[in-house]
C-alpha cells in the first residue's frame, strides 16, 4: 500500500473564547483526505509555518524522521516552533488516517492507563506576597507535585537577595510541607545563583527550573557540585549538543517543550537520551496534548506532564475534545490522533 502524502499545510484561527495575549493559531496539514491539527500557537510561529509549510507537500505521512530535516533545510534559521507544530499535526494526520492514538504509533504496545500531571502557578510567586489560600488550594487537587515562581527581586546587593530567596523557599515549605519545584523563569545571574547555592538547604526542593536565561553550563555544573537540583530543557535550542548538556549540567530533569524543541519527532529523540542518562523528562505545559503522548508511550522515562494551572483551563476551550485532569492524572489517550482538533475556526 502506497503511503499517503502531505498535500497541503495551512493555518487558520481559531474562533471564540479567547483573549487578548492568547494563542489564537492552528496548524492544519492535509493528506488523503482527512486533517491533522496542532495548536493553538501563537501568530508569529503562525506566520513561520506559513513560509516553511509548502516543503512539507510530497512528503510522505509517516515519514517523520524526514519530515524535520526538509523542513530546517528549507529555512535554517526559522523557529524550532513552526517546525515542531507542523510535526506535531502530521502525526495528528497519521494517526486519524490509521486509525489510532498517537502514543501507540509511538509504542504500540503500551500498557499505560493514566499520566500523571504536576501543577504548576507561576504567576504566584513565592519570592512575592504568595496567598496560602492558593497554594493550599491547589495543594489538595490531587497532583503528583507543584511548581510556583521564584523570580529575582531587586535587593541591596546579590548577598541580600540570596537571603531574601531561601526565606521564601522556608515560608513556602511551611505550607506545602511536600516537596515542591520552583522556576526562576531565567531572572537570575550567575552570581545570584552561585549566593543561592552556598545558602540552600531545602529538602523538599524537587528542583529549581531554568534560574538562568541560557544555559551556562559552567554554572550549571557549579549548581550540581552544590548539590542543588537544577531542571532545564526548556530553552534547549536546535544545534545545541544535549551529550554535553547533561554531561556537564548534571540536571535533575529535562524539562523540554515537545513543540518548543522541534516536535514530538525530535521529543522521542531527547527522552530516550534522558532515559538512557538516568534523567526524568517532565515535557512543559504549553505542550501539553504531545507531551501526554509521550508521556504514556514511555511512562519510565516521562514521570509527569505539566499542567500550567492558571492558564490551561481557557486552553482547553479551543479544543473540540478537552483534555480535563482528575485527581491530577489524565487518562490515557485512546482516540485516534493527537486529540488537537479545534472546536471552532474563522
Amino acid at each position: 500500500m502506497t503511503d499517503p502524502l502531505i498535500d497541503k499545510v495551512e493555518t487558520v484561527l481559531v474562533g471564540a473564547e479567547t483573549e487578548t495575549g492568547d494563542d489564537t493559531v492552528f496548524v492544519a496539514v492535509h493528506g488523503a483526505g482527512q486533517t491533522g491539527w496542532y495548536g493553538p500557537v501563537s501568530r508569529p510561529v503562525g506566520r513561520a509555518v506559513e513560509t516553511i509549510g509548502p516543503v512539507a507537500v510530497g512528503a510522505a505521512v509517516s515519514d517523520h524522521s524526514g519530515l524535520r530535516p526538509r523542513l530546517r533545510a528549507a529555512a535554517p534559521g526559522v523557529s524550532d516552533w513552526a517546525v515542531g507544530a507542523i510535526d506535531c499535526a502530521a502525526w495528528d494526520l497519521h494517526g486519524r488516517l490509521v486509525g489510532r492514538p498517537v502514543a501507540d504509533l509511538l509504542v504500540p504496545q503500551r500498557r499505560t492507563k493514566a499520566v500523571p500531571a504536576y501543577a504548576s502557578w507561576l504567576r504566584l510567586d513565592l519570592s512575592g506576597p504568595a496567598s496560602h489560600g492558593t497554594l493550599t488550594q491547589v495543594l489538595d487537587e490531587g497532583w503528583a507535585f507543584t511548581k510556583w515562581g521564584l523570580r529575582r527581586r531587586p535587593g541591596t546587593s546579590v548577598a541580600a537577595e540570596a537571603r531574601d530567596l531561601i526565606k521564601a523557599l522556608a515560608r513556602a515549605a511551611s505550607v506545602i510541607e511536600e516537596p515542591f519545584a520552583v522556576d526562576a523563569v531565567g531572572t537570575w545571574s550567575p552570581q545570584l545563583a552561585a549566593a543561592v547555592a552556598i545558602l540552600l538547604d531545602q529538602p523538599h526542593l524537587t528542583w529549581l527550573e531554568d534560574p538562568l536565561p541560557e544555559h551556562y553550563l559552567r554554572v550549571y555544573s557549579q549548581l550540581a557540585t552544590a548539590g542543588v537540583p537544577v531542571a532545564v530543557g526548556e530553552r534547549l535550542r536546535p544545534d545545541e549538543d544535549l551529550g554535553t548538556l547533561l554531561d556537564l549540567a548534571r540536571p535533575t530533569a529535562l524539562t523540554i517543550d515537545v513543540v518548543g524543541c522541534g516536535g514530538l519527532t525530535r521529543a522521542v529523540e531527547i527522552t530516550a537520551v534522558g532515559h538512557e542518562a538516568g534523567i526524568p523528562v517532565y515535557p512543559h505545559g504549553r505542550s501539553l496534548v504531545p507531551g501526554i503522548h509521550l508521556a504514556a508511550a514511555f511512562p519510565d522515562a516521562v514521570r509527569a506532564v505539566e499542567y500550567r494551572r492558571q492558564w490551561e483551563p481557557r486552553r482547553q476551550l479551543l479544543y473540540a475534545e478537552p483534555w480535563i485532569p482528575e485527581n491530577g492524572r489524565f487518562p490515557a489517550p485512546e482516540a485516534p490522533g493527537l486529540g488537537t482538533q479545534p472546536r471552532s475556526t474563522r
